[in-house]
């Protein structure tokens, strides 16, 4: 039977391999038919790849015991990770977009759909499989760091599924009246999915942030902490309450009867 911490870097293990895994295929496969889309595919799995080994080392400091020198854990560990993952994942978006523009201005590039499309297929049912483990993992041990891969996971599907329909419609492009279109299939595809996926690492850094700050966690589970204050005789309005990576920190002020 699986402890949470064992589940935890079972995750983030397979989460490691999956993206070294479509790394190499996206980059290479992105080579071969000559498509932005795809080495962007390929590129930010390679940045996945470093990420999650980054997440599995912060796990091991998270879970070390409190010492002199830190009182109270190495738990910051866990949302400074997601925020630096967030701000590696924009710039990837950021870069890819310029690149896209670039493209664009240079009058497009001929892709070869049909072995695009066959990538974008393997690639989405692979990402889909790796994203479900994830998001079932986070719900038994409620992981900041698993919740991020699966974040990234997530992207990637949606990336995998983008490319799919994106060269579906370059391939039926090129066998229409409108051929000579199917060159702008891939940067605009490209700049589609970099300004919808900047929205994620925002969201990353904007939450990381927020618990580095020590703001207080979430409305909904601020009623079920509140109840569990009440189970121990105090009164919520007198408890300070902060979320810090998988640490709750509690700050009550006692009156004197």
């Amino acid at each position: 039977m699986f402890t949470s911490l064992a589940r935890e870097n079972m995750a983030l293990k397979l989460s490691a391999v999956g993206a070294g895994l479509f790394a190499v295929a996206g980059i290479v496969w992105g080579l071969w038919v000559d498509s932005l889309v795809i080495l962007f595919d390929g590129a930010y799995s390679l940045v996945s790849l470093a990420l999650s080994l980054l997440s599995l080392y912060a796990a091991r400091l998270v879970r070390r015991p409190a010492t002199e020198d830190y009182p109270f854990g190495m738990g910051a560990v866990e949302p400074l990770v997601i925020a630096v993952k967030g701000l590696v994942i924009g710039l990837v978006c950021v870069l890819s977009f310029a690149s896209a523009v670039l493209s664009m201005l240079q009058g497009g590039r001929p892709v070869q759909a049909d072995m695009a499309l066959v990538f974008g297929a393997v690639s989405v049912v692979g990402c889909l499989i790796v994203w479900i483990y994830l998001r079932w993992t986070s719900v038994r041990n409620g992981s900041g760091l698993v919740l991020a891969e699966q974040g990234q996971w997530l992207m990637d599907t949606v990336l995998s599924a983008a490319v799919m329909i994106g060269f579906a419609v370059a391939w039926l492009l090129e066998r229409s009246e409108w051929s000579a279109l199917a060159v702008y299939a891939d940067p605009v595809m490209m700049m589609l999915i970099s300004v919808y996926f900047m929205t994620v690492p925002v969201k990353m850094v904007l939450s990381s942030v927020r618990e580095l700050l020590l703001a207080a966690p979430a409305d909904e589970a601020m009623d079920e902490i509140h109840e569990a204050i009440r189970g121990l005789g105090l009164n919520p309005a007198r408890v300070k309450v902060a979320k810090l990576g998988p640490n709750l920190l509690l700050e009550a002020k006692l009156v004197r009867m």
